[in-house]
């Protein structure tokens, strides 16, 4: 008589999660799945761990959880399951839980996904933030890879966040002057004042999943870690200035912004100074003393400090270094906009983006 499996032996599936943190060590976990709750748990990587046994703490605290435990409950978990005065070195019990969704699938790393790279486009501005509404819409119904896609533009323009004021954030002379075309983003942050040629601003369209875990605050320098690796070849220090600040030790070269969407897309949206008109942004932009009370220095001109004079190099050769990194490491294939795509993009500036009731949402 042939011998039956148990329910418990044909629901089990053994599941392996790695996560390397940013400046840290690898976490690694494997499990098993049985009857929708993790079981035989074993966590391990080259991170530091005082006492020893804190590791089996680990381990028997995440047994027995349910498959569906969220990143925030499971690394809750991992910290109370930790005895008193434990230390952990180069990792975190957040660290932990990314690791255990990624074994079960529930977040994904780089690795994960095949990555598309759409090099710079010449398009109107408000086209431009359109394609992120859409471009983000499509990855996170699945319908397009996830992408890194650089923009480019001809007319000057000023970009202003999702939640700032129009009136409180650009000066209507300056704009009437200088000839700006000012548009609405859908991501959060601060206004951009770009002329052609003067910014490096590229837009990241990927699945929530990849950030599954993540802090919002810690999610900023996870998506660019590519572009510090880009910029230390070109011979930069750069670093994050929390939350959404890109600096060197001799000012500020850019800023990010996010949006995540209801269908699982998300939007990682970041403007690089290359060679910024300061006297000009000054004049468009109203930038008081509030706004950079806190950033150590009285004139907005310094805040911003361009790429051109920190590497002597082109625009063009900055944005082929970050291309080389972001494609050597996550092996992306260049890809177009699709004429769809296209469409609905400039459907969405009739219909929202180049309206006047959307760039005065907020008066």
């Amino acid at each position: 008589m042939t011998a039956t499996p148990s329910s418990a032996s044909l629901s089990a599936s053994r599941r392996h999660g790695e996560y390397k943190v940013p400046g840290g060590k690898l976490v690694v976990v494997d499990l098993d799945v049985v009857d929708g709750h993790l079981a035989n748990v074993s966590l391990s990587g080259d991170f530091f761990l005082e006492p020893d046994e804190a590791l089996l703490d680990i381990n028997r605290g995440l047994t027995g959880l349910p498959d569906t435990t969220t990143a925030a409950e499971l690394a809750a978990v991992v910290s109370s399951s930790l005895p008193a005065g434990a230390a952990l070195f180069g990792f975190s019990a957040d660290a932990v839980a990314i690791a255990v969704r990624r074994a079960l699938a529930k977040a994904t790393s780089w690795a994960d996904h095949h990555w598309n790279l759409i090099a710079p486009t010449v398009l109107p501005t408000e086209i431009n933030v359109a394609l992120d509404e859409v471009l983000t819409e499509e990855v996170g119904a699945g319908r397009r890879h996830p992408t890194l896609r650089f923009w480019d533009w001809q007319e000057p323009s000023t970009v202003i966040g999702s939640f700032q004021s129009y009136r409180n954030e650009v000066d209507p002379g300056g704009v009437a002057k200088h000839g700006i075309k000012v548009v609405r983003r859908i991501s959060g942050g601060g206004a951009m004042f770009m002329e052609a040629g003067n910014c490096i601003t590229y837009s990241l369209y990927l699945p929530q999943t990849l950030v599954d875990g993540l802090s919002f605050a810690d999610s900023y320098p996870f998506l660019d870690a590519w572009v510090m690796a880009a910029l230390e070849k070109l011979g930069i220090n750069a670093f994050y200035v929390p939350l959404n600040d890109i600096a060197t030790d001799q000012g500020k070269i850019g800023g990010a912004a996010q949006k995540r969407l209801a269908n699982g897309g998300m939007l990682h949206h970041v403007t690089m100074s290359y060679d910024i008109d300061a006297d000009k942004m000054v004049d468009v932009l109203r930038i008081g003393k509030e706004k950079l009370s806190d950033k150590g220095t009285r004139s907005a001109k310094k805040r911003v400090d361009p790429l051109r004079r920190q590497t002597g190099l082109a625009r063009t050769a900055i944005i082929a270094a970050m291309v080389d990194v972001f494609t050597d490491r996550y092996g992306a294939t260049p890809s177009q906009l699709t004429e769809g795509e296209l469409a609905t993009a400039r459907e969405r500036v009739g219909t929202k983006f180049g309206t006047a009731e959307w760039l005065h949402r907020v008066p």
